[in-house]
């Protein structure tokens, strides 16, 4: 089916919405991002894209602005958190030479989207916060704060974990608070850090860090295990002292790290099911979702950049090669949902893992680092399913 003329509403201008706003306006689409925000910006944080995400970076265009933007990964270190100690090294750049693991500020990346995204003739309207989503007629409806009232043919609703969208099409759910809670911070690097992520590990706890911006800043996401309850939001700030303190039995780098730190946000981290139902056709058009909207996943193996992107691709790929709009959506949600399911599981997974005491500990560190020694790239190999995969080969 041909989307020249298609008029398609995104609500929200993160990674998911804009690289679809590029991905279909590029196949001839006329696309209105709705983002809530007075301008487009993004705390303050890093993210990594893997090679399944940087693909899609690439099919639209993107390469030369993702390398400009981002650090390439050399290798990931999993290290002791307590004694400080390397457990093993997953050495990207001899294992993988031909695949690219980017760090880059989450802000870069947005940056980059964005200016894509209009380059390909896609409308951003700021100040367009989403109140309702009526899917009762025969197209749907959105209602912004402000009373205005917006009809359109085609709605992606790319607004992330409070989406408007889901509810619409899976009715209301109840979050599970995993116990666990997220520290981010970006402090200046010390000079000369190498680009690897560094994993250190330590019981109910653990941090990883990465260079930014070409080595000037280091990304710090640190998680802990505790029975109090934090909000699930992006933008809570909280006393860098709680961090301390939480990580003060890890090792002197990580002290030092976290010394410099002094304005971190914190978030809760809940576990959501993958979405029920990603789409409904309504007529010639219908509704659906992507990214964080469809898919909430724990932080915990790096993906939530990516699968936003894998995700525009398919959709803006099927609805392009079905003969209607209907049959596009189907075959998106067909493509995408199981292996976001996969790939959730595995990041629910991680987090067991890193955060192992007692003897289930040292026979863990033990078996990592004989694996490491004597078989480096069947560690790397586990994940070839995630990484290897190219969906703009075809590969839903």
């Amino acid at each position: 089916m041909s989307l020249i003329g298609q008029s398609v509403t995104i609500t929200g201008a993160g990674v998911a919405g804009l690289a679809a706003a590029r991905a279909l306006a590029l196949r001839g689409a006329k696309v209105t991002v709705l983002e809530q925000a007075d301008a487009i910006r993004e705390v303050g944080a890093g993210l990594q894209i893997s090679p399944n995400g940087a693909c899609v970076l690439r099919a639209l265009g993107l390469q030369a602005a993702l390398d400009a933007a981002s650090t390439r990964a050399e290798a990931v270190q999993l290290i002791d958190g307590p004694t400080g100690d390397p457990v093993t090294r997953l050495d990207l750049a001899r294992l993988r030479p031909g695949q690219g693991y980017h760090f880059l500020h989450r802000s870069d990346l947005i940056d980059l989207l964005l200016v894509g995204a209009q380059e390909a003739g896609v409308s951003l309207r700021l100040l367009s916060r989403v109140a309702t989503v009526d899917l009762s007629g025969p197209h749907p409806v959105l209602g912004l704060d402000g009373g205005e009232r917006i009809e359109t043919p085609l709605l992606i609703g790319a607004d992330g974990l409070h989406s408007r969208t889901r509810p619409a099409l899976n009715g209301p759910e109840t979050p599970f608070f995993t116990h666990q809670v997220a520290w981010r911070a970006v402090i200046p690097a010390e000079p000369d850090a190498a680009p690897v992520a560094e994993v250190h590990m330590g019981p109910g706890r653990h941090l990883v860090s990465y260079p930014l911006r070409g080595g000037t800043l280091r990304n710090i996401v640190a998680v802990e295990e505790r029975q109090r309850w934090a909000e699930e939001s992006w933008t809570l700030r909280d006393d860098p002292m709680d961090l301390r303190l939480a990580f003060v039995a890890f090792s002197p780098r990580v002290r030092a790290w976290l010394d410099r730190v002094e304005d971190p946000w914190l978030w809760g981290l809940f576990r959501h099911q993958v979405a029920e139902t990603w789409v409904r056709p309504m007529g010639q058009g219908g509704a659906v979702i992507l990214g964080d909207a469809a898919h909430p996943t724990l932080p915990f193996l790096a993906q939530g950049g990516s699968m936003g992107l894998e995700d525009a691709w398919v959709l803006a790929e099927a609805l392009s090669t079905h003969d209607s709009i209907a049959a596009g959506l189907a075959a998106y949600q067909a493509a995408r949902k199981p292996r976001t399911s996969r790939i959730v599981a595995a990041a629910t997974a991680n987090a067991r893992a890193y955060h192992l005491s007692g003897l289930p500990r040292m026979i863990g560190h033990s078996g990592l680092r004989l694996l490491g020694r004597f078989s480096p790239g069947a560690m790397l190999s586990r994940f070839d399913w995630l990484y290897d995969h190219d969906v703009t080969q075809g590969k839903a």
